[in-house]
Formats: structure tokens, sequence, C-alpha cells
């Protein structure tokens, strides 16, 4: 059995000899039929046997579910974790034909997910970034399904006035007509250290190993994203906060919203919008704990994958 010390060491070995980190508990890899696509499933534990309810985790947009490993080694065992990849990405392949990807087919997916995992009783929620905000909109459409809901770093968009309408369906048209490509890295060490630069705080072994979790290398030993190029298309859909607040309102679960002390959205967003707004917005949740994760930006799960754990195992 693995132990707290054993793990770390194990770790720690993973560190001093720069190898692919080593996971504590390995996920099951798993097929589900949703909506006409075979979604790909990491699944630790027995969801169906645990006393505990199941607990989903939603990857955030150009993630995968794998993403959440480092989180899971540090979680208390016992309970059945599931984090599906969405359509489009990691090991779920698109719909047929597919040339861009609406929001609400996220929600689609979800209900068939949790109709499935967790049939007879409410399960918990948790999801990152994209998956966060796809977390918040379900759990008011469907309040009654989720038990307990954890927000990670996912903000939102900015209000987008009734104006941009013509200009933004204008440019998902030009895109529609425009082939597109993920771009391709020389090694699997390349796209490594792609990783590490964009998040300093990423250890050598944990950036290994999301390299060979988030690519695959073609015939000529370059290394392609697992995912489906059209989800850099431009959304038409425009966002309206009115109608995200709205839904927000009926959430019934207790929230627990985590964001990274580091985390700069005003950044992100070139001065649209700021952490400050979200905040207001997120008011009008009637349950909700707010806390900060220091020495943590945008992707906390992995910045401080066990302070988060713990977080997460109190909360549930």
């Amino acid at each position: 059995r693995t132990t707290p010390r054993s793990a770390e060491k194990r770790r720690h070995y993973s560190r001093l000899m720069n190898v692919p980190y080593q996971p504590t508990r390995p996920c099951q890899s798993r097929r589900l039929p949703v909506r006409g696509l075979e979604y790909h499933l990491h699944v630790w534990g027995d969801p169906m046997a645990s006393d505990s309810p199941v607990l989903l985790m939603l990857h955030g947009f150009m993630d995968l579910g794998a993403s959440f490993q480092f989180m899971v080694d540090a979680m208390r065992e016992g309970r059945g974790i599931v984090a599906p990849d969405w359509r489009g990405f990691g090991r779920t392949a698109p719909a047929p034909a597919v040339d861009a990807y609406w929001f609400a087919d996220y929600l689609g997916d979800l209900d068939a997910l949790g109709d499935a995992l967790s049939p007879d009783r409410p399960f918990d929620l948790l999801g990152h970034s994209m998956g966060g905000n796809v977390a918040m909109t379900y759990a008011g459409v469907r309040p009654s399904r989720v038990r307990r809901l954890i927000n990670l770093e996912g903000f939102g968009l900015p209000d987008a006035p009734a104006s941009e309408a013509p200009s933004r369906l204008a440019l998902w048209l030009d895109q529609l007509k425009q082939p597109l490509s993920m771009k391709a890295h020389a090694s699997r060490e390349a796209l490594a250290a792609r990783l590490q630069h964009g998040n300093p705080r990423l250890g050598a072994d944990q950036a290994a190993w999301l390299a060979g979790q988030w690519a695959e290398p073609d015939d000529l030993g370059r290394w392609h994203l697992r995912a489906d190029a059209s989800h850099r298309r431009v959304n038409p859909v425009l966002y309206r906060a009115e109608e995200a607040l709205a839904t927000w309102k009926a959430i019934q679960a207790p929230v627990l919203w985590v964001e990274g002390a580091l985390s700069t959205p005003e950044a992100h967003w070139a001065g649209r919008y700021s952490r400050a707004e979200f905040h207001r917005r997120l008011s009008v949740v009637p349950d909700v704990r707010r806390e900060i994760l220091a020495e943590a930006a945008h992707m906390v799960h992995h910045d401080q994958p066990g302070t988060l754990a713990r977080l997460v195992d109190g909360f549930l």
C-alpha cells in the first residue's frame, strides 16, 4: 500500500533522475457511449461501489482529464473519481465532420455522464477553468443533481455587448473557410520544456509526464497535442453575463471557489475583465466559500496539488 512518505520518495526520485512523474494512484482508462461519441474516462477507484458520491472532474480548454493526476495522488482514497476528456480533447474523438464547438454540448455531455455514472443520487462536481464554467452552469440548470461543487479558476468571460454580434459572426464565417492545424513539437522533451516555460512552477518530472499525456508522436517522431484544431475557431455565440448570473443564482449546492494568488485574469483579458468583477458576479451564488492558494497561478492543480487536495477533501 502506498503511504504519503513512500509517495514523496518516489516523486523525489523522479525529480533527481529526470524521469517522468510516477503516479501513486494510477487511473483506469475506460470508454462510455455519450451522445453518439465514445467518451474516454480517467477513473480512480470504483465509482459505482463507493459509499461516497462519485466525484466528476472537468478539465479546462486545451487540457485533458489526466491533468488532475497530481491532485488525485494527494487526495484521500475511498472515493470514486472520474475525469472525462471533453469531446475533441485527449482520447475522446470529435463528432464526425465537426467544424465548430458549442458550449451547450458540454452541458449535454455532462448530463449524460452524470446519468450513467450516478443515476440514483446526486454527484460531486469539480471543474477547472472552462470546466469550472461548465460546472457552474450545470449546477444552476440541474440543481438537484449536484451535491457539492468546486470551481477552480473558472472565472467566466467578459460580458459581450450585442453590438459585437455582427463582427463576431463574420469572423466565425471567415474562419470556417480556413484550414486549421495544431503546432507540432520536435520531441516529447521539447513539449515538456514548453510546458515548463509556460508554468515555471511545474517540476521537470511533472512536465515530462504531462507531455506524454497531452500529446502523441506521428510517424516522423513529431509530437502533436491530442486536441481537435477546430477548437481554435472563435465561438460565434456571445457571452452574456446577465444570463450566466441568472443561472448561478439557481445553484443549490455549496460551492468552493479556489483561485491562485498569482493568477492574472486582468492581463489575460487585456483589461476587459477583472478579478474584482468576477467576485461581484460570484456574490449571487447562495452558498460559496472562497480560497486563495499562495504560490499558484491559473493551473492550481499543478502548482499546489497537495494543498488543493486537502481543501477539496475537507469540503467534500
